[in-house]
């Protein structure tokens, strides 16, 4: 059976009830240009306040592609929303960054990338000896990404230098097919232009702009989540989450979460098809790496990101953690304790509280990975695009699929169908009232 029936979506109209907006162009166009000021409000300041040329740039480009968007949605009522989505798109990130990969200035982490590629094609392995670490002075020696984030780095170590093999450019390529994905595997209806939408915000284009190594990270980790939702896929959602903890440890808490919600709203079986495909996913990208140079793994990507090896990280942004690491080692060593205690706290609420459905794991995603940031040893403001990101995609996965007028509420006020009842029906119709009224049949989505 399909997992989505819908017919075709009036995508423009006033909305039938309050959130009841399936497409960004349902969206009151207030609310779309208070959107557009604070991003504009945001990239403002950025280019204020920032010593980085980088930041400054990007925030000058953006600040103007968000105003313009902002006018564009107030003074051209019908068609100003869709002009405005693709002027913020150009402004802040397709723009920004083509000049940028041109004049080849970007963060250190994109160097990282394209060393580490071109160290896996000459040598094998993305990762330098210990020998090597030892008698390096610059923290970017170090290599603190797992073996997969190297990948996007190959068309620069293959090809040369171009604008297109910029990584940041495949970044960007494979944010917008995931996360697309992502939003169409919950039933939102309007994928393109909510795609774009997140794609131009702040979070994202400014990310994308200057470094992005956590963009396609994010990507899969929605992708991960939304294949265990409305009709779970443990099988697909155990490879969406394999390649993501296979580029970033970052991505290490939600297969855990994810694990134990499935565990318990769908057993054991599920469960562990979700837990052998990520592990088997993991294990064949980061084991032949392992089996080469295991040192060189621990110390570039343990060591390194904890604050443990004999250089620090530039990840310097003023949060508890990295404020109690330049105290001293009695600091540095309360750090790594808090850090430690916060990832016990969040191991022992899913114990006693496990997540039944995936908003509340996504929730319990947000908080842990919050916590973890603020109490980092190297931490950086940047990092807090997985929780703006997670929480994006979970609140466009409820407008875009119509919202309060859509079915009853937001996604997750039910219970999700059962990875092994394939006999069961899989949705039931609600709300048929509103359905009726908008000209559209869809399936409620069911947490």
């Amino acid at each position: 059976m399909s997992m989505l029936m819908l017919r075709q979506v009036p995508l423009r109209g006033p909305a039938l009830r309050r959130f009841d907006w399936p497409s960004p162009t349902m969206v009151p166009r207030s609310w779309m240009t208070a959107l557009f000021a604070a991003s504009a409000a945001y990239a403002v300041a950025m280019a204020l306040v920032t010593s980085n040329p980088l930041h400054r740039t990007w925030g000058i480009f953006a600040a103007c592609s968000y105003l313009f968007a902002a006018m564009l949605v107030l003074a051209w009522p019908s068609r100003g929303r869709d002009a405005a989505l693709l002027l913020s798109l150009a402004g802040a990130l397709v723009v920004p960054l083509g000049l940028m990969a041109a004049a080849r200035l970007q963060q250190p982490e994109v160097r990282v990338i394209n060393k580490s590629a071109t160290l896996l094609v000459q040598h094998g392995t993305p990762y330098l000896g210990p020998a090597s670490l030892a008698a390096a002075h610059s923290p970017n020696i170090f290599d603190p990404y797992l073996p997969l984030m190297t990948l996007f780095g190959m068309p620069r170590a293959l090809l040369g230098f171009s604008v297109l093999t910029d990584p940041r450019i495949w970044f960007g390529v494979g944010f917008v097919i995931v996360f697309a994905a992502a939003l169409a595997v919950v039933g939102v209806r309007d994928v393109m232009r909510w795609t774009v939408l997140v794609t131009a915000s702040p979070v994202i284009a400014f990310s994308l702009s200057v470094g992005g190594t956590d963009v396609p990270v994010l990507a899969c980790l929605c992708l991960g989540l939304a294949l265990l939702w409305r009709e779970p896929h443990p099988l697909l959602a155990g490879l969406a989450l394999g390649v993501a903890a296979g580029m970033k440890a970052t991505a290490w808490p939600a297969v855990l979460i994810a694990v134990v919600m499935v565990a318990v709203r769908d057993g054991r079986r599920a469960a562990g098809i979700l837990t052998g495909t990520s592990l088997a996913v993991f294990a064949s990208i980061v084991g032949p790496v392992a089996v080469l140079g295991p040192n060189a793994l621990v110390q570039n990507t343990i060591s390194f990101p904890l604050g443990l090896a004999s250089i620090k990280s530039e990840a310097v942004s003023p949060l508890p953690g990295r404020l109690l690491v330049e105290t001293g080692h009695a600091g540095h060593f309360i750090a790594v304790a808090l850090l430690a205690l916060a990832c016990l706290g969040i191991a022992v609420s899913l114990a006693v509280r496990p997540p039944r459905t995936v908003p509340a794991a996504t929730w319990r995603l947000i908080i842990g990975l919050s916590l973890m940031f603020v109490l980092a040893p190297a931490t950086r403001f940047g990092y807090f695009l997985y929780p703006a990101g997670l929480l994006a995609w979970l609140g466009i996965s409820w407008l875009g699929f119509g919202g309060a007028g859509g079915g009853g509420g937001p996604p997750g006020a039910g219970e999700a169908r059962p990875a092994n009842a394939a006999a069961q029906p899989a949705y039931q119709s609600a709300n048929q009232g509103s359905a009726a009224a908008s000209g559209t049949t869809y399936s409620t989505v069911c947490a």
